[in-house]
C-alpha cells in the first residue's frame, strides 16, 4: 500500500517553487506514495493540484518572508508557528502520515508536525540566507533538526558546512517550456515587432534585480537605444507592491519609462519566451536555483544572468549563457548591447542551453532522487 506524504508549502501561485511542488506531487509513483498538501491560501496551485485529484487543505501556515526579518516580524511569525504546529501534528497523526515534506525552508510547522506524528521530516532548502547573518546561526540549527535537507544547488548546500543531513538535489524542469511564435507573442504583449526585447520573469522583489534591468537601460551602452525594451513579467507579493512602484519611479528618473513594459504574471510563459530576444536573471543577492533561468534556457532562449548563487551551476559563461557581475547595471547593459548586435550569438547560446539543460535537469531524475530520499528515511525506520 502506498504511503501518505504531507506536503507543506508557502504559497499557492504558479512561480518556481510552486511549480516544483506540483511536479513532485504529480510525478509520485502511486504504488509507493500519495500526497496530502497544506497551503496557506487558495490559488492557482491549489486548483491545479485538485484537478489532479490531490487533497488540498487550506489553513494558516507560518512563513518567514524577507520583509519579516526583523525582531517584530520574527516574533509574529513565531507566534503563528506555535499556534499552527500542534494542529498540523495532530492532523498528521490522525491521517496516518508516513512523512512530512516541507517544500521551502521558510515554511515553518513541518518540524513540529513530524515530531508530534513521530515521522521523518524532509525540509527542502530553496533559499540562500545572504544578508541575514544575524539570524542564520539559530535558523540553521532549526533546519538541521530535519531528517533530510535536500538543497537545490551546491551554493545552497554550502550553507550547512557539510552537515550529513544536507544533500544537493537540483530541481527538474517542472514544465516543458517552449517559445511561442515571435510575431504572435509580440502582438499578444503589445510589443514592437522590430524591438530588442529583454524579458525578466519572477516575483517582483527587492532582490530579484528587476531594478537592475531598468537601470541598465539608462547606462551608456543602452542609453541611446530606443529599440531596447525591458519586459517585466511577474507581480510582487501581496503587501509588497512598493517594489513595483519603485521600478516605475526609477524608469521615470532615467527617462526610460516608454522602454519598460510590465505585463504582470503570465501563466503562458511560452508567450514571454517567444517575444524575448534575451531573458535576463539579474538577481542582486545569490539566487539558489532560479526556475526562470532553468526554463528559459530549456526553451532555447539566450539567458544573461548574475554570476552568483546557483546560476553558474546551471549556465556556463560564453557556452550556454552569459554571466555578469551581480547588481551591476553597467555590466548588464554592456552584455545586452553586445547581444543586441549579434543575433547569431544569441541563437547559438540559446540552442546550447536548450540541449544542455534538458539533458542535465530532467523531472524524471529529480523525482527519482526525491522518492529515493523518502525510501531511505522510511525503510530505515521500518515505515
Amino acid at each position: 500500500m502506498s504511503r501518505l506524504v504531507l506536503y507543506l508549502h508557502s504559497s499557492a501561485g504558479r512561480y518556481g517553487a510552486d511549480r516544483q511542488l506540483f511536479a513532485i506531487v504529480a510525478g509520485l509513483d502511486p504504488a509507493r506514495y500519495r500526497a496530502l498538501v497544506v497551503l496557506p491560501e487558495d490559488g492557482e496551485l491549489a486548483d491545479d493540484l485538485r484537478a489532479l485529484g490531490v487533497e488540498v487543505i487550506v489553513r494558516p501556515l507560518a512563513v518567514l518572508r524577507r520583509s519579516l526579518m526583523s525582531p517584530a516580524g520574527v516574533s509574529r511569525v513565531a507566534a503563528s508557528w506555535a499556534a499552527d504546529a500542534g494542529g498540523l501534528g495532530r492532523m498528521a497523526r490522525a491521517r496516518d502520515v508516513a512523512l512530512v515534506h516541507t517544500n521551502t525552508s521558510v515554511t515553518l510547522g513541518g518540524a513540529a508536525a513530524a515530531r508530534v506524528a513521530g515521522v521523518p521530516h524532509v525540509w527542502h532548502v530553496r533559499e540562500i540566507y545572504t544578508g541575514f547573518e544575524r539570524w542564520w546561526p539559530g535558523y540553521r540549527r532549526l533546519l538541521l533538526t530535519a531528517d533530510a535537507l535536500p538543497c537545490v544547488s551546491r551554493a545552497t548546500w554550502t550553507q550547512f558546512d557539510g552537515a550529513p543531513e544536507a544533500c544537493v538535489l537540483p530541481d527538474g524542469l517542472a514544465v516543458d517550456p517552449r517559445r511561442a511564435d515571435r510575431t504572435a507573442a509580440r502582438e499578444a504583449l503589445g510589443l514592437p515587432a522590430d524591438a530588442f526585447v529583454v524579458a525578466t520573469l519572477g516575483r517582483i522583489s527587492g532582490w530579484k534585480g528587476q531594478d537592475i534591468l531598468v537601470r541598465a537601460l539608462g547606462q551608456q551602452a543602452l542609453a541611446g537605444r530606443d529599440d531596447v525594451i525591458a519586459l517585466i513579467a511577474g507581480d510582487p507579493w501581496r503587501g509588497e507592491e512598493r517594489h513595483l512602484r519603485e521600478l516605475h519611479e526609477i524608469a521615470g528618473r532615467l527617462g526610460v519609462s516608454d522602454r519598460v513594459v510590465h505585463c504582470g504574471f503570465r501563466a503562458d510563459v511560452d508567450t514571454v519566451y517567444g517575444a524575448a530576444d534575451v531573458v535576463a536573471v539579474p538577481s542582486k543577492q545569490p539566487d539558489p536555483f532560479p526556475n526562470a533561468a532553468l526554463e528559459a534556457g530549456a526553451a532555447g532562449c539566450c539567458v544573461v544572468a548574475s554570476a552568483h548563487g546557483g546560476l553558474p551551476e546551471m549556465l556556463r559563461d560564453g557556452e550556454t549563457g552569459v554571466l555578469v557581475r551581480p547588481a551591476d547595471a553597467r555590466s548588464l547593459a554592456s552584455a545586452l548591447a553586445d547581444l543586441a548586435d549579434d543575433p547569431a550569438r544569441r541563437a547559438r547560446l540559446g540552442a546550447a542551453a536548450h540541449d544542455d539543460i534538458r539533458r542535465r535537469f530532467t523531472t524524471e531524475r529529480m523525482l527519482e532522487r526525491v522518492q529515493g530520499l523518502y525510501d531511505g528515511l522510511l525503510d530505515g525506520r521500518g515505515g
